[in-house]
């Protein structure tokens, strides 16, 4: 049962803006009264269990179409906030960001894909998507009260540990660079990349449409000297906010590339990852199994 707004006993109201102006009018004219929605499933899930009570006004995003759809722009792709999550899992263009891909697919059940977005899943603040965007050094675009605002996915969540997130700032959309395709070209100024590694794993309390106990995901470039030129190594699940891995990704930054090296990163994630413990695995079963998939993960891929 839905808790009534307030309770009044009455239902929220629906305001549908066709345009990011609307938005922002809306925005100041319902401030402290009002929630954003996009697909919804969440709030319908923290609803129904009574965890909020329902506003008395909801202010959709779905006919704004600034907020909706994939494109390429310039060296940046861009997603809009409102883009359902099967969408993102069907779209060819991200073909190019594989990692972000597999997150998605790893989401809920399809019929939850079918309705739900990745502005949502970034919003939540524990997403699945956010490791894999932390990696990818995604920039989040956020209508706030002196208009539009740019700002790390990194620095975002952070604003969650400290208190600084306003709850009022509406995400517009992702932004992730492009690979320059000097990378891979050996007359470039730049040191080239021989190779990318990349993957992301979950571990759920059950195979499927489940809640992620653990969330990792992992980047790199390596050289035609097959030494380390770019990491990035992040990791979540559950209830906890991702995090970049910042000192286990020094483990492996211009060393040389080597399946030796799955264990010292796992004992490196091991000792910097910050998680939490409940009813269905400790912390350091949450730690330990970070390190686990991540050093696996690189093993699998340095294997030969």
């Amino acid at each position: 049962m839905v808790t009534p707004a307030y309770g009044s006993g009455a239902m929220p109201s629906i305001w549908q803006p066709e345009n990011l102006q609307e938005l922002q009018t809306l925005r100041r004219r319902l401030k402290g009264i009002c929630c954003f929605t996009a697909g919804g499933t969440l709030l319908r899930t923290q609803w129904e269990g009574g965890l909020i009570p329902a506003p008395e006004h909801m202010i959709s995003l779905a006919r704004i179409p600034e907020v909706s759809g994939i494109s390429i722009r310039g060296d940046e792709m861009v997603i809009g906030a409102m883009t359902r999550l099967k969408e993102c899992a069907a779209q060819a263009l991200l073909h190019q960001l594989p990692i972000l891909q597999e997150a998605v697919n790893a989401i809920a059940a399809p019929s939850i894909r079918n309705v739900a977005t990745i502005g949502g899943n970034i919003v939540s603040g524990v997403g699945d998507t956010l490791p894999a965007l932390l990696v990818y050094d995604a920039k989040l675009h956020w209508l706030t009260d002196s208009g539009i605002e740019i700002r790390s996915v990194s620095s975002w969540l952070q604003g969650g540990r400290d208190g600084s997130r306003n709850a009022g700032d509406v995400l517009i959309s992702i932004h992730i660079p492009m690979r320059p395709s000097s990378m891979f070209d050996v007359n470039s100024e730049h040191r080239p990349a021989a190779r990318e590694v990349s993957f992301y794993r979950k571990l759920g309390r059950r195979e499927t449409f489940s809640a992620s106990l653990v969330t990792v995901a992992l980047y790199g470039e390596i050289d035609l000297d097959n030494r380390w030129t770019k990491i990035a190594i992040a990791a979540g699940g559950g209830s906890g906010m991702a995090m970049r891995l910042l000192k286990s990704e020094q483990q492996l930054l211009n060393s040389e590339a080597t399946v030796m090296q799955a264990a010292t990163l796992a004992a490196a994630v091991v000792e910097e990852f910050t998680t939490y413990g409940d009813a269905f695995a400790t912390e350091q079963y949450r730690k330990q199994t970070a390190g686990n998939m991540l050093g696996a993960g690189l093993w699998e891929e340095l294997h030969e």
